[in-house]
């Protein structure tokens, strides 16, 4: 029987606030209105950024339904929505696409700015939401809300992928993957024959890693305070890896005496902590040098830094998806994926059933994972 136009009833992973554990619910989710497409979540990854809104260091509003980095199929669209229809196996999009703002229109940009991300309002673009439980209206996060069994995006939000494109690995491309490996083809444009060094070897900083390989670049430093992810990195393309609990002095003075004294020409702090931040930024070359910010800081975040790493030319740069225009990028990443121009599985150390959701934070918190993946 068909659902169309009918309130849904499914499993969600509600969040109803910060420090506590996610709870298993029984969720509404209404119908999409004009504009709006409901998808049916297949399988979603669990991104650091997640974390982020449970630790409280990124202020939503709660209670909420977390979960950005999925793959699904569309079960009904809203009246006016010609971009997908159902049946369609799609990528919903936290930094959406609506192809009119100064951003979407120029070639420079893709922060479009229908996104959802600065000051989270956990709303549809009509001010309500489409998830209640328990009487209570549920927030909706960037655009996405991945989750829950079923989710409500606006069509700016969703792209159709691939039919045949695994769920369980592309939804990556989602996030993770596209953030990291865009930071350095995008955003840095790394060059062959550069030096580049990523503080931060999780699943982004590894997606990173991987962006600055198939960039040509001659030398990656993987930077981390965890040994057990070096591995991994050099699998992924990385020369070397240093841990700076095992130097007396600065990390930025270690990567510049690797450098014989200049510094590294790219640096990506995938991390999002201020003294990264800032230490990614000394230590690259200290004319030419591009620093890139990667990692999601916390919301009350304020940085600083000695001016002259600025002055004597150093570039610093932000990067938020990558650099990817998402509705016009997501689909030829799957496709990249499909022709095998890149390897997602190697980021997937789990898979875990939707309910088994706690565990897999907790896997993240413990450093005992890159990406973990949830299948419903």
């Amino acid at each position: 029987m068909s659902t169309s136009g009918k309130v849904i009833k499914c499993k969600a992973a509600v969040a109803w606030e910060p420090k506590k554990p996610f709870s298993i619910e029984e969720v509404e989710v209404a119908p999409p209105k004009a504009h709006e497409v409901r998808i049916k979540i297949l399988a979603t990854g669990i991104c650091r950024s997640d974390d982020h809104v449970m630790s409280g260091a990124l202020t939503v509003p709660f209670p909420i339904i977390l979960g950005h980095e999925a793959a699904g199929i569309v079960e009904s669209v809203g009246e006016g929505v010609t971009c997908v229809k159902p049946g369609d196996k799609v990528i919903p999009l936290f930094v959406p696409q609506c192809g009119e703002c100064s951003s979407c229109v120029s070639p420079k940009g893709n922060l479009c700015t229908t996104n959802d991300l600065g000051a989270v309002r956990g709303l549809m673009k009509d001010g309500t939401t489409r998830f209640t439980c328990k009487g209570k209206q549920i927030n909706q996060f960037i655009s996405t809300s991945t989750f829950t069994e079923y989710t409500v995006v606006h069509e700016t939000a969703v792209v159709k992928i691939d039919a045949v494109a695994p769920p369980e690995k592309v939804c990556l491309i989602g996030c993770g993957f596209s953030t990291g490996y865009g930071a350095a083809l995008n955003t840095a444009k790394v060059e062959r024959g550069s030096t580049c060094a990523v503080f931060g070897l999780g699943g982004v900083g590894l997606s990173v890693v991987m962006g600055c390989k198939a960039a040509g670049a001659s030398r990656i430093i993987g930077v981390d305070i965890n040994k057990d992810k070096f591995a991994k990195a050099k699998e992924l393309g990385a020369t070397e890896c240093v841990n700076p609990q095992d130097f007396t002095k600065p990390i930025e003075e270690v990567l510049r005496e690797l450098t014989g004294g200049n510094g590294v020409d790219y640096s990506f702090e995938v991390i999002g902590r201020t003294d990264t931040m800032t230490a990614a930024l000394a230590s690259c070359h200290m004319n030419y040098g591009t620093s890139v910010i990667v990692g999601v800081p916390p919301s009350a975040s304020q940085i600083t830094y000695n001016a002259m790493l600025l002055f004597t030319g150093r570039t610093w740069k932000g990067s938020i998806f990558g650099g990817w225009k998402s509705k016009d990028s997501v689909p030829k990443l799957v496709a990249d994926y499909m022709g095998k121009k890149f390897n997602l599985d190697a980021l997937i150390t789990h898979t875990l059933p939707f309910d088994k959701i706690n565990e897999g934070f907790e896997l993240l918190r413990a450093g005992k994972s890159i990406r973990t993946v949830l299948v419903f």
